[in-house]
C-alpha cells in the first residue's frame, strides 16, 4: 500500500469530517480549541520533525501572540483580521530574536536557551498591565471580520478558524516538500554534510525558527479570538511541554502526526474526567471519580508508554507498519 498515494484522501476525509461537525453534535467551541493546538503542533513539528531542533519555548510565540491579538482587538478596537495579522508578525519577530540566539549552539544548551527566553516572556506578561497580569487578559470580543463579517456567531467562527487552519496546514506541507524543506530535512540528517555542499545552515534554520514561530503565533491568535481571553498559561512553560508531548505522541517529522497528538493530549485533558465519572458509575470504585484530578499524571503516563513502545508516535507507527506490509507485498509479487 502506498501511504503517500492514499495520504490526500486521509486528509480529504479528515476535511469533510470537520465541515459536518457542527451538525453531527459536536461542540464547535471545543473544535475550534482542538484546530488552535493542532495547528501549534504542526508548526512545532516543522521545526522538530524536519529541522531536528528541539525548542523548549514555543509557549512565547504561542502566549505572546495571544496577549497581542487580545489587546489589538479590544483595546485599538481593530478588527479580527488585523489582530491575527499582528499576533502573526509578533510571533515571527520573537521567533527571529529567540532563533537567532539559539542557533548558535547545539544539542541540550540551545534548547535551554529557548526555555530560559521563554520565562522572559513569561515573566514580561506576568509584570506588564496590558496583560493583565495573573488574571489575564479577558473580554476580547471576536469583532466583525473585514468590519463585515460577524465572528460572534460560533459557527460562523468555526468555519473562519478551520479556513485558517487549512491555509496554515497547505503553507507548512508546501513549506516541507519545496527544495527549501528538503535542505531542512539534509540539516536534520547529517548538518556537517549540508555545510559541504553549499548550505548556509545557519540561516535554513534561522528561516525555519521564524516561520514555526510565525505560525505559532496564529495559533496564539486564534485561540484567543475563539475564547475571548488570554492567560498566563498560554505562555507558562507547561504549555511548550505540550506541544512537545502532542509531537511525540502523534508522530514526529510526520504531517499527520500533529494532528492526531494534539486530539489525543487535549481529549484527554477535556474529557478524561468524564470518562472517570462514568468508570465510577459503572464498577463503583469511588477512586475512578479522581482521575479527572491527575489528568498530568495520566498524560505523562500516555507519554511513557508511546515512548516506550511507540517510538515513532501513532501516526509514525502506522506508516511504518503500512510501508512494511507494502515491502512484503512487493516481495510476494516479484516473480
Amino acid at each position: 500500500m502506498n501511504t503517500k498515494k492514499f495520504a490526500p484522501y486521509g486528509y480529504g476525509l479528515l476535511l469533510l469530517g470537520l465541515l459536518v461537525a457542527p451538525f453531527a453534535g459536536a461542540y464547535p467551541v471545543f473544535v475550534m480549541k482542538l484546530m488552535c493546538f493542532a495547528l501549534f503542533a504542526v508548526a512545532f513539528n516543522l521545526l522538530l520533525g524536519y529541522t531536528g531542533l528541539l525548542s523548549f519555548g514555543h509557549a512565547a510565540f504561542l502566549g505572546g501572540s495571544a496577549y497581542v491579538t487580545g489587546h489589538v482587538v479590544k483595546v485599538w478596537g481593530l478588527t479580527p483580521e488585523l489582530g491575527l495579522l499582528a499576533g502573526l508578525l509578533v510571533g515571527a519577530l520573537l521567533g527571529w530574536v529567540m532563533g537567532a540566539l539559539t542557533i548558535r549552539r547545539q544539542g541540550i544548551y540551545a534548547t535551554m536557551i529557548t526555555l530560559a527566553l521563554a520565562q522572559m516572556v513569561y515573566f514580561a506578561a506576568l509584570q506588564l498591565k496590558f496583560t493583565g497580569g495573573e488574571d489575564g487578559l479577558q473580554g476580547v470580543p471576536r469583532g466583525k471580520l473585514f468590519g463585515l463579517i460577524d465572528l460572534h456567531s460560533d459557527l460562523t467562527m468555526y468555519y473562519f478558524v478551520l479556513l485558517v487552519t487549512v491555509l496554515a496546514f497547505l503553507l507548512v506541507m508546501r513549506t516541507i516538500h519545496s527544495p527549501f524543506g528538503q535542505v531542512l530535512k539534509g540539516i536534520k540528517e547529517n548538518e556537517p554534510r549540508a555545510i559541504s555542499l553549499g548550505y548556509d545552515t545557519d540561516r535554513f534554520k534561522l528561516l525555519a525558527f521564524v516561520i514555526s514561530a510565525a505560525l505559532s503565533g496564529l495559533a496564539g491568535s486564534l485561540k484567543t479570538l475563539v475564547m475571548g481571553f488570554a492567560s498566563l498559561s498560554d505562555v507558562h512553560w507547561t504549555m511548550s511541554g505540550n506541544v512537545v508531548l502532542m509531537a511525540l505522541v502523534g508522530g514526529m517529522g510526520t504531517l499527520s502526526g500533529p494532528l492526531v497528538g494534539a486530539t489525543v493530549i487535549e481529549l484527554l485533558e477535556n474529557k478524561i474526567g468524564d470518562f472517570g465519572s462514568w468508570l465510577a458509575s459503572l464498577t463503583g470504585v469511588e477512586w475512578f471519580g479522581t482521575i479527572g484530578d491527575s489528568v498530568t499524571m495520566v498524560t505523562g503516563l500516555i507519554f511513557v508508554v508511546c515512548v516506550l513502545l511507540f517510538r515513532r508516535g501513532i501516526m509514525g507507527e502506522l506508516i511504518a507498519w503500512l510501508e512494511h506490509r507494502r515491502g512484503n507485498a512487493d516481495k510476494g509479487a516479484a516473480p
